[in-house]
């Protein structure tokens, strides 16, 4: 079961990445899309989501190459769930924000899948 303590933990170690693409996202700053950070759905706590656009987007670090199998059995049950999922490393995220930004707009504009 996931906590609150849980999420506000998550929110206050988030890494250089999720706070520089947050501050993007927040407020409905990236074409009026409503995005919440850190959000509980299902068993899993995913970095960012618009449910609006049923859009998930992670930021991935270097942990996430040894945990490669966690993370499509977590991305298969979200999209099971009839959201899309974005994956950006840090590196993108910090060194192309543009590109990132834009493709996360692009998705949002696409027509969701149905659970």
């Amino acid at each position: 079961m996931i906590t609150r303590q849980a999420v506000r933990t998550l929110r206050t170690n988030s890494t250089e990445a999720e706070r520089v693409l947050w501050h993007q996202l927040r407020a409905a700053r990236l074409s009026g899309y409503k995005f919440r950070r850190q959000t509980p759905i299902g068993r899993y706590i995913v970095d960012f989501v618009c449910f609006e656009a049923r859009l998930i987007v992670e930021v991935d670090g270097g942990q996430h190459v040894e945990q490669q199998a966690y993370d499509t059995e977590r991305t298969a049950w979200l999209e099971a769930q009839g959201f899309r999922v974005l994956r950006f490393w840090n590196t993108e995220v910090l060194g192309n924000m543009e590109g990132v930004k834009e493709m996360i707009v692009r998705a949002c504009g696409e027509e969701s899948p149905s659970p």
